[in-house]
């Protein structure tokens, strides 16, 4: 019996509280200790999940840098075979075409020796028939003006065009001035005879007229 009666007696229903508290408190460690303890197990199976994924990933990239490295080399090889096949082309093209230069510079005068050869054919008829002591004169000039109709249609065919300044004004460009003259008859400066007459080709100068040139009298 409690002497105090306003003081309550101490009952075994006043420490039930404590030993609930207790026993939540580690239950709630035991979980806590629990909890804390898987995340290292689950962590290294997913490390393990990730390191496989890699090796994964590398085995992969390793067979597709192998199979871009076989289609980069066989690239490589048809571009080579194409830059020797080029190669090979213009070579044979160059060689083609010097071949072809050097023809044409052997053969340039091709059509002008065969339009040519009868002027010559023409002179040795001429040369023959001068021979003969009983030849025509008349007939051996007639021929001989003939052959130089012919050579000097030939020369127009190949643009040969001859210079006879005679009685034209001196022109130092086209002629060359062998002597001086001095006339009264003509202007100063004026062709009075043509020792040798001139020639262009196309309009460039080949030979110039050999001449003489009139001078004021003194």
């Amino acid at each position: 019996m409690n002497a105090d009666p306003h003081r309550p007696e101490s009952t075994e229903e006043g420490s039930t509280p404590q030993v609930e508290d207790a026993s939540l408190r580690a239950a709630v460690d035991a979980y806590m200790e629990t909890t804390a303890a898987e995340p290292p197990a689950q962590q290294g199976a997913s490390g393990e999940s990730e390191a496989q994924a890699e090796g994964e990933s590398e085995q992969i990239s390793a067979e597709e840098l192998v199979a871009a490295l076989e289609v980069a080399k066989a690239e490589a090889d048809d571009h080579r075979e194409q830059v020797l096949r080029a190669r090979a082309d213009m070579e044979n093209l160059r060689r083609r075409h010097s071949a072809e230069l050097d023809k044409a510079h052997k053969y340039a005068l091709d059509n002008f020796v065969r339009e040519l050869l009868p002027v010559r054919d023409s002179l040795e008829l001429g040369h023959q028939a001068a021979m003969d002591e009983t030849v025509d004169i008349t007939k051996l000039r007639e021929g001989t003006e003939l052959t130089l109709k012919l050579l000097g249609d030939v020369m127009d065919k190949f643009g040969v065009s001859l210079i006879d300044p005679q009685d034209q004004p001196f022109n130092p460009e086209l002629h060359q001035a062998m002597t001086m003259q001095p006339r009264e008859d003509v202007p100063p400066n004026t062709v009075v005879g043509v020792i040798q007459k001139g020639y262009t080709l196309n309009g460039r100068l080949v030979r110039p007229a050999l001449v003489m040139v009139s001078q004021q009298a003194s």
